[in-house]
C-alpha cells in the first residue's frame, strides 16, 4: 500500500522512470511563465494527444502571443491553426470567448485564482489548477484522469470523480508534491501506468503498489 509514510520513495520512483517524458504543457512552462499560453494550451491539450496539442499550439502560437491577437482572428482560422486535436470546432469558441472576456474584464491579464479562472468560458477546476500551476508557480492540484486512475490504483485515496480526488489529496497530500503531481502522473500514465494492461512488471512500484482494479498487466 503506498502511504505517506513511503510518499517519498514513490515519487522519486515515478520521476526516475518518466524523466524526459514530460507533457508538452509542463515543458512549455520551463521555457517561459506566460499564464496566456499555458492557459490556451491547458485547454487544447483535453482529449487530445500530446504531439498534437504541441503542434496545434506552435501554429497558433506563431500568430497569437495575446488575448488582443486572439480576438483580431475568426473563429474559421482558430480552427484551422488547432486542427485536429479533439473538439477542435468547440475549443475555437471557447478560445474566442476566452479572449473576449480577458480583454473586457481582466484588461487582457490571466487571473491567477482558481476562482477567477474558473469563470472563464470552457474553464474546469483541472484547467484552472494547471494554470494556478505552471502559469503562477502557485500552488495547486490538478487532477485529471491519469492522476484520478493512479492515486487510487496505488490506494492513496478512495475516489469516485477527479474532483473528489482533488480534495481528498487536498488533505492527504504533503504540499511539497502539489505543484508536481499532475506533470509526474500524466507521463507515468501515458507510459507506464497505463489505463489498461499497465506495465506492472516493468515498473519500478511493483513490489509494493496494490494495484487496485487492474485487472491484467
Amino acid at each position: 500500500m503506498i502511504t505517506n509514510e513511503n510518499i517519498d520513495k514513490v515519487f522519486k520512483l515515478v520521476e526516475r522512470q518518466v524523466k524526459g517524458k514530460e507533457p508538452y504543457v509542463s515543458l512549455l512552462s520551463l521555457k517561459k511563465r506566460d499564464p496566456f499560453k499555458i492557459l490556451i494550451a491547458t485547454v487544447l491539450s483535453a482529449r487530445t494527444k500530446d504531439n498534437i496539442t504541441k503542434e496545434s499550439c506552435k501554429k497558433l502560437f506563431k500568430l497569437v502571443k495575446s488575448p488582443r491577437d486572439l480576438i483580431k482572428i475568426s473563429e474559421e482560422e482558430i480552427e484551422k491553426l488547432i486542427y485536429p486535436v479533439g473538439f477542435y470546432k468547440q475549443k475555437a469558441k471557447y478560445l474566442k470567448r476566452i479572449a473576449e472576456v480577458l480583454v473586457k474584464k481582466y484588461d487582457g491579464r490571466v487571473p491567477d485564482s482558481i476562482e477567477e479562472l474558473m469563470k472563464l468560458p470552457g474553464v474546469g477546476r483541472k484547467t484552472a489548477n494547471l494554470v494556478v500551476v505552471l502559469g503562477f508557480n502557485k500552488y495547486g492540484i490538478c487532477v485529471d484522469t491519469h492522476v484520478h486512475r493512479i492515486v487510487n490504483r496505488w490506494g492513496y485515496v478512495n475516489t469516485k470523480k477527479p474532483e473528489e480526488t482533488e480534495f481528498a489529496l487536498r488533505k492527504k497530500l504533503p504540499k511539497r508534491y502539489w505543484k508536481v503531481i499532475n506533470t509526474l502522473l500524466v507521463a507515468f500514465g501515458q507510459t507506464v501506468c497505463l489505463p489498461t494492461f499497465p506495465k506492472c512488471s516493468f515498473c519500478e512500484l511493483n513490489k509494493f503498489c496494490p494495484k487496485i482494479g487492474v485487472k491484467k498487466v
